[in-house]
Formats: structure tokens, C-alpha cells, sequence
């Protein structure tokens, strides 16, 4: 099981490292665009759409990695108090009982959305916009993909946390 924890932990933190290039490449996008429009007086649809392509890429792999990293937001002032037995059984429940469930939907539903936008070969209502919208729709599916295998991964970490709990508690009755 560590091996295919440690596997797991590798992707998820490519992509990790994945959208802080991203991130990059929207900064540099973002400040071209701006130079471009108040010094240049030009003005490129494409660039700024492909902000928001970034944008969308960087905020929804993000959400898997946040996962990872336990960066989300949640009421700590009660769970920080709690026992690490006790987070790992909360971090557990909310995992297969809130998040799977959710992105399982999300998944399911965006499957034909995107679909449907490549199949018609969607693009940019705006002249001089990019032309496959199919590519930024993509994004939802693959990227609730990995948002399971993050939330796997948490799931699987913290079963981890609770099998070491229960073998030192069983090292102490000796």
C-alpha cells in the first residue's frame, strides 16, 4: 500500500508543480496584456481569453492539491483540539461521505458537456477568440479525475495514520 501511496503522492504534486507553471505563464499572459493594451494600443481577444483557460486550469487543479497539502478551509478552532485518531475518522467520513460524491456528479455531468462542445467545435463567440472551447471545458472532467485520486490519497493517509495509532497503542499494552 506505501507504494501506491508514494506513487500517488509523486502525481499529485507534479501536477502541484504543474500549476504553479501555469500560474507563471498567467502572470507573464496577464502582464503582456496589459502592455500591450495601455502601451501598444493592441488588444488581443486571444490573450485574454487564454487568461481565464489559465485561470480555469490552475484553479481547478488546484483544488486536488489543496486537498493534498490540507490547505482547505475548515473550523479548526474544534478540530485542532481534537485527536489524531479523531482527525483522521473526521478527515475519513468527509472524504467518502462529502467530496466523492460531489465530484463523482460533477464528473458524471461534465463528461457530456464537454463532449457536446467538441463534437460541435465550439469556439470563441468573440472574432479573433481561440478556437476550441472543448479544450478549456476539459478541464472539469479531468481535473474532478484527479480531485479523486487526491481525495483517495487522503483517505488512504490518514487509514495509514490510524493503522500507526492502533499498532503504538498496542506496543503500550505490553
Amino acid at each position: 500500500m506505501q507504494l501506491f501511496i508514494n506513487r500517488l503522492e509523486k502525481l499529485i504534486n507534479f501536477v502541484g508543480v504543474m500549476c504553479s507553471i501555469l500560474m507563471i505563464l498567467m502572470v507573464l499572459n496577464v502582464f503582456y496584456d496589459v502592455i500591450a493594451r495601455y502601451f501598444l494600443n493592441d488588444v488581443s481577444i486571444a490573450m485574454q481569453e487564454l487568461e481565464w483557460h489559465l485561470f480555469a486550469a490552475v484553479f481547478m487543479f488546484g483544488i486536488g492539491y489543496t486537498l493534498k497539502e490540507d490547505g482547505h478551509v475548515r473550523v479548526d478552532i474544534f478540530y485542532d483540539n481534537m485527536s489524531t485518531r479523531s482527525q483522521a475518522l473526521i478527515d475519513i467520513f468527509g472524504a467518502i461521505f462529502f467530496i466523492t460524491p460531489f465530484v463523482a456528479l460533477v464528473l458524471y455531468f461534465s463528461l457530456d458537456y464537454t463532449y457536446e462542445a467538441f463534437q460541435m467545435g465550439e469556439g470563441s463567440p468573440d472574432p479573433g477568440g481561440l478556437p476550441y472551447r472543448w479544450i478549456v471545458r476539459s478541464i472539469i472532467p479531468i481535473s474532478s479525475a484527479f480531485l479523486l485520486l487526491c481525495n483517495l490519497y487522503v483517505i488512504l493517509i490518514n487509514v495509514q495514520s490510524l493503522k500507526n495509532i492502533s499498532n503504538n497503542q498496542k506496543g503500550l499494552d505490553i
